[in-house]
């Protein structure tokens, strides 16, 4: 694991965070409380700024960035799927980034909205409040996220929550 300063610009990571030995992050970053950071992730903090929310998951190999003078604002309890990119976007509270995914430059993602796995949001690209986004480029579904996909989906995000509070006792190298 990488948690690294750069050009005095240190990153902050939240009590009961975990943030696997194989990510790296870097600059002006903060991990929320209780967050997952996966394997191979990548945050980078050069010369934008990251936030990521409580209770967030950024899974294995996603990377994150933002432009010079940027920031990409990642809210509470929100899931960022195996590989994805995020790059200085707005993503709201209990969002759902699938894996592969791109949110481009400028893209807002209201609360509880969800992004399709391999789709491709793009810059300035919104999508709304429970709302569902696929395809490349993405386009929004009328389809609105109901009460039973979130209930299932808060316990998948109380799952790596979970997985945060047990890595650091159970994760041992073997060599």
């Amino acid at each position: 694991m990488t948690v690294a300063s750069f050009e005095g610009k240190t990153p902050r990571i939240g009590e009961d965070a975990y943030v696997h030995p194989s990510a790296d992050v870097l600059g002006d970053v903060t991990i929320g409380r209780g967050c997952w950071i996966g394997p191979g992730a990548r945050i980078r903090g050069d010369y934008g700024t990251i936030i990521i929310g409580d209770h967030s998951s950024v899974e294995d190999n996603c990377v994150i960035h933002a432009r010079p003078g940027g920031q990409t604002d990642i809210g509470n309890w929100v899931t960022i799927g195996h590989g994805a990119v995020i790059h200085n976007a707005t993503i709201r509270d209990y969002a759902i980034i699938g894996m592969g995914a791109v949110v481009s430059d400028w893209a807002v993602l209201g609360e509880w909205a969800v992004v399709g796995e391999g789709a491709v949001v793009r810059q300035g690209q919104e999508v709304p409040a429970d709302h569902i986004a696929v395809g490349v480029p993405a386009r929004v579904l009328e389809k609105v996220v109901g009460e039973e996909y979130k209930a299932q989906w808060t316990h998948f995000k109380e799952t790596y929550v979970d997985l945060a509070r047990r890595y650091p006792e159970g994760w041992v190298e073997v060599k």
